[in-house]
């Protein structure tokens, strides 16, 4: 299920045709889940386009809105604004296993790395979904990175516990993967922006729904939630695709406002929450050994800017609704329990 069911809608402008990250061209998703025992975890890679990105680099860049968090990568996106690898997304302590993987994966298609030319640089990011998994176990492996990634493909894309998002919790709902994307017309052309989220973020208690309602988390066990005045200390990972032409500067501007749409949830980005948004552009493509020294780009007017700002803010606020209302109820490690929001509002259309 997901928010539309519900009559949950955020913002006015047209979806794409599956209301997913992957109704931008070339954009492939895929997990790998781990269900035993008292693990509840995997990994979620997002592919932006079937080539090696290593030789067809994308324009990027990323925005901490908190940066309470793990992450690989990043610090090269923010000067460079390239992206040059798949984007993994895993638990916590996942990071250093996400980056072999991508960086294997790397050498076995480029014998020319760390020879005749650099190195790679991996974009593995992360959520703390300890709560509900055994986070201790170190149960994921690169075999498990490698199974998300062969498992990437288009059309639409399995939400909620699955993936990275298996055992992670948002606003005391079970939390988990959601996606949504926008339709954008610019010169008379239709453009996509898709938003994929890793939701493992907010207070019980906190949500806002798009209709101003405030749906109150069954408090079955008192433990499962903690004070009202808890800390925050949640994360939430943002993965901003588009075919609009951008150079890195723009696209960082526009991975800022997905904060705007979390903060429409009721979200404020607490002390302890990692908040990151990472965007990126398939509109051109950047040569590994590009011979010219001058190279054309084009990219969005300025003043037309307003667009995908109202883009990224909605459809992140709407692929967090999504992935709180596909993760069914579930029960954890040590007994710890999240419900779904989706139980909460009852049939769809009620």
């Amino acid at each position: 299920m997901r928010a539309r069911d519900f009559g949950l809608v955020c913002g006015t402008l047209p979806t794409g045709p599956l209301n997913a990250i992957t109704d931008v061209a070339g954009v492939t998703v895929g997990h790998r889940t781990r269900m035993e025992g008292d693990v509840r975890t995997g990994f979620t890679a997002v592919l932006p386009h079937g080539d090696d990105l290593f030789r067809e680099k994308l324009p990027a860049a990323v925005e901490v809105i908190n940066g309470f968090g793990k992450s690989a990568g990043l610090i090269q996106v923010e000067e460079l604004g390239q992206l040059e690898t798949p984007i993994l997304l895993g638990n916590t302590l996942s990071v250093g296993t996400g980056f072999e993987a991508l960086v294997r994966r790397a050498l076995a298609a480029n014998p020319d790395i760390g020879r005749e030319t650099g190195t790679v640089n991996p974009v593995v990011m992360e959520c703390n979904d300890g709560w509900l998994s055994d986070i201790r176990a170190l149960s994921l492996t690169v075999e498990d990175a490698y199974a998300a990634l062969d498992a990437a493909a288009g059309g639409a894309v399995t939400e909620g516990a699955v993936g990275a998002g298996t055992g992670m919790s948002a606003f005391g709902f079970k939390g988990g993967i959601g996606t949504a994307s926008r339709l954008l017309v610019l010169d008379g052309r239709n453009y996509t922006l898709g938003v994929l989220v890793l939701a493992n973020f907010g207070r019980a208690g906190d949500l806002v729904l798009p209709d101003g309602r405030r749906p109150e988390v069954p408090k079955l066990r008192r433990q499962d939630f903690g004070q009202p005045d808890a800390p925050e200390r949640g994360s939430v990972i943002i993965v901003l695709a588009t075919d609009i032409p951008l150079e890195s500067r723009q696209l960082k501007r526009i991975a800022r406002r997905c904060g705007a749409g979390l903060a429409k949830l009721g979200a404020f980005w607490g002390n302890g929450s990692g908040d990151i948004a990472l965007a990126f552009s398939t509109a051109s493509r950047i040569r590994h050994h590009e011979a010219a020294d001058l190279v054309p780009r084009v990219v969005l007017n300025e003043n037309r800017i307003d667009l995908p700002f109202r883009a990224a803010a909605d459809a992140t606020q709407e692929a967090v609704l999504n992935a709180l209302l596909a993760a069914p109820r579930m029960l954890g490690r040590d007994g710890h329990m999240r419900p779904s929001l989706a139980d909460v509002l009852g049939e769809p259309g009620q």
